[in-house]
């Protein structure tokens, strides 16, 4: 549970960092509101529409395929994703089978691609 929990802060903490070193967003609970192109927004809810109807593995895999292109706009999306994500409690996730792990490694993955793995790899140094 407290390892867990440490993950979730991990996570949020991370996210909100890095929108606010590349995007100069500083919000304490950002959402989908915050980004600006209309297009990437209303792809951004359906994905989260997708979340809250179980489909958490098929959202995911169509946010990958959104930044495949390594467009960094798509970043900010991403890792709006992310947070939304884990935002869910353990049981909605487990149910779903998926974990703050996952979460974790999907920010990963997603920086890792667009050439900022430096920014996940310092806030998991010591994770």
């Amino acid at each position: 549970m407290f390892e867990q929990d440490y993950v979730m802060r991990l996570i949020k903490e991370m996210v909100r960092a890095i929108l606010k070193l590349l995007f100069n967003i500083d919000a304490e609970s950002p959402t989908v509101e915050l980004l600006e192109n209309k297009e990437e927004r209303e792809t951004l809810e359906k994905l989260l529409d997708m979340v809250d109807a179980g489909k958490i593995n098929e959202a995911e895999n169509s946010l990958y395929d959104l930044t495949s292109n390594k467009d960094r706009n798509r970043l900010e999306a991403a890792l709006l994703f992310y947070y939304y994500l884990n935002e869910k409690t353990d049981d909605i996730l487990e149910a779903n089978n998926f974990s703050r792990d996952e979460i974790k490694s999907g920010i990963e993955n997603v920086t890792e691609r667009l050439g900022l793995s430096s920014i996940t790899k310092t806030f998991l140094s010591n994770y």
